[in-house]
């Protein structure tokens, strides 16, 4: 009987806790969506002129809110942290153009992918270099926590890396001559290019898929639905479409999956 008692008591402390650690319910009881997103990654993260945060991933977050009833707070997160903070649950959310790989999955759940992307080069306007073949022996710049660097040790393992922890670090050291050209996601590679005035390039097109998750916590099914249904309601509704446009000056040429109704 005591032993039925003691089982009965954890039984109810579980459910308990169960309980209360749901994420959806946090959220809405709280009326808040705490978002981790960059703030130096342009379009999908930055610091405008007027010193907001904006970008895709920003606009995304906001449409997610709404959906969920609350409003967005957001957190700067980097590609070293952006995990952690997610486990920690200092965010709710993590959207930051996060590619979503087998191993990151393992510490944390992530949603659908909702954009996709491949691995480039950024290199100066001058540079003879034309992919990842001419970069053995030279030093190339990538960021701590991402997956540009495994990446680009695939498929040059005589590379050298560089590891740094902003993307703005990256650039510097690349218009100082540091490095000889930074390596990771082609659509931010282009938006430095296009910023430069000419001074910079992108080469090589891409050399690996790179889709992109929201990160949360694992184990809230309920939370992680939530913001699923409410991104494909974005690409039905045709706001993601018009996101897409308004931060890349292009249609989408591929919309994250809807699930039949």
């Amino acid at each position: 009987m005591k032993k039925l008692f003691a089982f009965l008591v954890v039984l109810g402390m579980f459910l308990t806790s169960a309980n209360a650690d749901d994420l959806l319910k946090t959220v809405q009881n709280r009326g808040v969506l705490k978002a981790g997103v960059k703030y130096d990654f342009p379009p999908f993260g930055f610091i405008n002129a007027k010193g907001q945060v904006v970008g895709f991933d920003i606009d995304l977050v906001k449409y997610i809110a709404n959906k969920l009833g609350v409003k967005p707070e957001f957190t700067q997160v980097t590609s070293k942290t952006r995990i952690a903070m997610v486990q920690s649950g200092t965010v709710d959310i993590a959207a930051a153009s996060m590619t979503h790989k087998v191993k990151r999955d393992l510490p944390i759940d992530f949603t659908i992918s909702y954009f996709f992307d491949g691995q480039s080069l950024l290199i100066p306007a001058n540079s003879s270099v034309k992919s990842y073949k001419d970069l053995s022996g030279k030093r190339v710049a990538v960021i701590q926590g991402a997956t540009s660097g495994d990446n680009l040790k695939r498929v040059n393992p005589n590379v050298k890396l560089v590891y740094l922890q902003e993307y703005p670090q990256d650039v510097m050291a690349l218009r100082r001559g540091k490095v000889v050209a930074v390596s990771t996601d082609y659509t931010w590679c282009m938006a430095q290019a296009k910023a430069s005035h000419g001074k910079l390039k992108v080469v090589g097109g891409t050399f690996s898929s790179e889709p992109y998750g929201m990160g949360i916590r694992e184990n809230q099914s309920n939370f992680r639905d939530a913001v699923n249904f409410a991104l494909q309601d974005a690409v039905s509704d045709g706001t993601y479409a018009k996101l897409y446009k308004k931060w890349f000056e292009v249609e989408p040429n591929k919309l994250p999956e809807v699930w039949p109704k």
